[in-house]
Parts: C-alpha cells; sequence; structure tokens
C-alpha cells in the first residue's frame, strides 16, 4: 500500500507541479493542518487553550497516522479552526488540509471541494425554549427564527418557510454557539440547525432542560470530512481509513462514545442514536451529496 500510495504521489507531481497532492505537501513541511469548528456539536468543538475534540476530529486523527505513515516522518498537527463562511475556501487555498468540522456533502461544494465517504447522515431540526408552545414550523409565524451564516440550514429554513407559507424573521449567528445564544438570551424563538448540532449545544448549555428539539425533519443530508478536490491520493487514503473503522466496528465505537455517553467537558450526553440513515451510509460507503438524498 506504501509504494502505491509514494508511486501515485510521484506521478502527480510530473504533472502539477509544486504540491500536487497533500502528501507531497506534509512531506515536504511535516505539518498537516486540521480544520476545526469551535461548536459544532459532538462532531467537532473546543475544549479550551487550542486544544479540539469530537467525533469528527477524531475520524479525522485515524486518517492522519495514515497520512504519516504514508508520509514516513512525524507529521505535526496543526488545529485550524473554521467558519461555515470561510471552511471552504481555506480548503481550496491550502491553509487546511482536511476539514473535521460539521459540512454538508452538496452538489455545489463538490465543484470546489472534495469529501471523503459520509460519516453521518443529518436531520435538519428545530430547537426552541421547552416552554414556547412551538412543536413545528406552522408555529412560528410572527416568531424569530435563528440559523447559522453560511450553513444549508439557510437554504433549508427558506425553502420551509416557502412551502408552509408562515411568514417568520430570520436572523443569523456568525456560528454555531452564537446562533444557540439567540435562542438562549430570547432574540430568538427558535433555532434551525443539524439536530446533532443541536443536541450538543443543548447538552452543554447552563441548564439544558430549558430546551427541546421539536417538529418535522426539515432535511436529511449527508455530513462529511472535506479534502482538497483533484487529490486521488488523499481521497483513496482518507475513503480506506473510514472504510476500515466502520467494517472493524470502531465507526459503532465513536458513536457510542460521542452521541451515546457522557462527554467532556461537562460530562454531559448528547443523547442522539444511530439512525437508520446513517447505519445505511455506512453498509454502503459512498460519497454522494444530498441532492440524491432528497430523490429518494
Amino acid at each position: 500500500m506504501k509504494l502505491k500510495l509514494v508511486a501515485l504521489s510521484v506521478a502527480l507531481l510530473a504533472t502539477g507541479g509544486a504540491f500536487a497532492d497533500t502528501l507531497s505537501k506534509v512531506k515536504a513541511s511535516g505539518v498537516v493542518t486540521m480544520g476545526v469548528r469551535d461548536s459544532s456539536g459532538a462532531l467537532s468543538y473546543t475544549l479550551g487553550d487550542g486544544k479540539y475534540t469530537g467525533y469528527h476530529v477524531e475520524i479525522c486523527q485515524r486518517i492522519l497516522a495514515g497520512l504519516e505513515k504514508a508520509a514516513e516522518r512525524k507529521l505535526e498537527v496543526k488545529y485550524q479552526p473554521v467558519t461555515s463562511q470561510n471552511r471552504i475556501p481555506l480548503v481550496q487555498n491550502g491553509t487546511v488540509d482536511i476539514e473535521c468540522g460539521s459540512t454538508t456533502n452538496n452538489a455545489t461544494r463538490q465543484k470546489d471541494v472534495a469529501f471523503v465517504v459520509t460519516t453521518f447522515v443529518e436531520e435538519v431540526r428545530i430547537a426552541v425554549k421547552a416552554n414556547s408552545g412551538i412543536n413545528s414550523v406552522a408555529q412560528l409565524g410572527g416568531k424569530t427564527v435563528a440559523t447559522t451564516t453560511g450553513t444549508t440550514s439557510v437554504q433549508t429554513l427558506r425553502k420551509n418557510k416557502r412551502a408552509s407559507g408562515v411568514e417568520f424573521k430570520e436572523i443569523f449567528g456568525k456560528d454555531h454557539s452564537d446562533s444557540f445564544l439567540l435562542l438562549e438570551s430570547g432574540r430568538a424563538d427558535a433555532f434551525v440547525m443539524d439536530g446533532s448540532i443541536l443536541a450538543g449545544n443543548i447538552a452543554t448549555a447552563k441548564k439544558p432542560s430549558d430546551f427541546k428539539i421539536v417538529g418535522e425533519v426539515l432535511s436529511v443530508e449527508p455530513i462529511a470530512i472535506m479534502i482538497r478536490k483533484d487529490d486521488p491520493l488523499m481521497k483513496r487514503l482518507a475513503d480506506d481509513t473510514v472504510k476500515a473503522m466502520i467494517k472493524s466496528g470502531e465507526m459503532n465505537k465513536l458513536w457510542t462514545k460521542w452521541f451515546m455517553s457522557p462527554i467532556p467537558p461537562k460530562n454531559t450526553k448528547v443523547g442522539l442514536a444511530l439512525s437508520a440513515s446513517t447505519k445505511a451510509a455506512w453498509d454502503n460507503p459512498n460519497d454522494k451529496p444530498m441532492e440524491e438524498y432528497a430523490q429518494k
């Protein structure tokens, strides 16, 4: 496997100029940069002091262990916080080598970046205060609804707004913790986002029992780790790592660890059971965009 990776790397360099692939880049520098999120639920979040953890962070660490082996040298892993707005440009321009947050794989984004096979299939839902009386989109009329700038949930929110005919005010947080704060502080009546992110923010809130996730599923979206486009070497290495984790049962163990068990720093439990959609993605590993899910 190692010889094949090196041979492919040499071939890519011959046709693409300097650092045509991630392996060559990190082999030369000794540094690999992981894009991480401050508040993407249990997928990727900060512990403070420049430390990051989560379900996707751990999967990325496994991928980078394979990259280090292929590079045949010790690699320094740097963590680069990214936002919904800048994550794609930072992967494109080489600042970030692998993005390990909560990015939806869709057809538009596939024109600019590549995605590792799906590790999580998300359901977009609504979070509200437990005493709000809101239980569905139909009850959002005249309310203020928050979501995060630069996410697919913005389009989902507007699509459901048109479909339901319900009029509400939109307000945007710069990141997920900011959007949740809008709900927590009463500036928003609801927060529309990936269910795992909602659950993660509720679990770490000052008083989790003050909030609940309600309503119909607004969208089903494959969430995946993002890498640079046109880098078949990195794509193969990352895909093979994830597939091996699924086959060995390690992925299922990680799910239990991050979604069904107490997690740091507050030792609270997200309580998100493995969905049939995510299990189906594991049973048949693929990098299909969300548009193909919508056709089902």
